[in-house]
């Protein structure tokens, strides 16, 4: 892996990271003209459109198997319910204090990798979850006066897309990353539509509505796209951090478009979740190199793996 490739990478996954929180505050601001079923409907099928068109450009291809195996609709699942409950605590919260509370999001999926998927943690990694939840609950602060029951919902949609990430490493190696997207976007816009009635009904958008919800999409979709980018081609270990630059996103956006400032509170527990987060993520890339060690030692001893 090439300094200039982790490089780039890194630059794609802060890319990817603003598409998303711009997407998110795009969407933000329609919370008070049409309601969540209608925005994942309308939105969705922009994004499958854009995703079935670029499929289409590259001359992929997905088996029946692949596109209905277990670990394929358990994770389109997970992405719809998360979408839903995201909209939801997204639109009720400032921007800053419901982007710090997903940042905890790499913690949960280290410790579900380590429950569901028997990936090895130790304790340092442990301490390092606790610590990073005792920073949710600093932002949160459940029965104090700070405490919006909205903060709750952000930790569900945090806890579904764990699993739909955890879910997401049981898939088939062969299955092109567009088409993962293609069907969680279809699946989406599916729930979408259907909570469109529970949730109010169909509100007639105007040509300003529909054209913010095509920009909130454009920018969805670069979210999309990079992040695979970014992931693919870069060292995980050096890319990762990177998620991060979405809460410094999310504070600026908060700031130059509600006016929301996150409280002091807020930030000491986005910095002890941030921190809990890199120092998790660096104890993997030790990890990782002792055993890359190991084994490249043991195929250079006779009677080692390799020899």
């Amino acid at each position: 892996m090439t300094l200039s490739t982790n490089y780039k990478a890194a630059a794609f996954m802060a890319l990817a990271m603003s598409g998303f929180i711009i997407n998110d505050v795009i969407v933000k601001t329609l919370s008070d003209e049409i309601n969540a079923g209608q925005v994942m409907f309308v939105r969705g099928l922009m994004m499958v459109a854009l995703l079935a068109a670029l499929i289409i450009y590259k001359k992929q291809r997905i088996t029946v198997r692949q596109a209905t195996s277990v670990p394929m609709l358990l994770r389109v699942i997970l992405e719809a319910v998360a979408t839903t409950f995201f909209l939801i605590g997204f639109s009720n919260l400032p921007v800053a204090n419901a982007s710090a509370i997903m940042q905890s999001l790499p913690l949960v999926v280290t410790l579900g990798a380590f429950l569901f998927l028997n990936e090895p943690v130790g304790w340092r990694r442990v301490s390092a979850i606790l610590i990073g939840f005792a920073g949710v609950l600093i932002i949160i602060r459940p029965g104090l006066d700070g405490f919006n029951i909205y903060s709750l919902v952000m930790l569900v949609v945090v806890v579904l897309a764990a699993g739909r990430d955890i879910v997401t490493r049981m898939l088939d190696k062969d299955i092109s990353p567009f088409y993962v997207s293609l069907l969680a976007a279809a699946a989406v816009t599916l729930l979408g539509a259907a909570l469109i009635v529970p949730f109010g009904g169909w509100q007639p958008m105007t040509l300003k509505t529909l054209g913010t919800l095509i920009l909130a999409a454009g920018f969805l979709f670069v979210g999309y796209h990079f992040i695979v980018l970014a992931m693919r081609d870069g060292d995980i270990a050096t890319v990762a951090p990177f998620r991060y630059a979405a809460l410094l996103w999310a504070i600026l956006l908060g700031y130059l478009i509600f006016d929301d400032l996150p409280d002091f509170w807020t930030i000491i527990g986005s910095i002890i979740v941030v921190g809990s987060g890199l120092y998790a993520i660096f104890r993997e890339h030790q990890r990782n190199r002792s055993v890359q060690a190991i084994s490249k030692s043991a195929t250079q001893i006779p009677g080692g793996r390799g020899t």
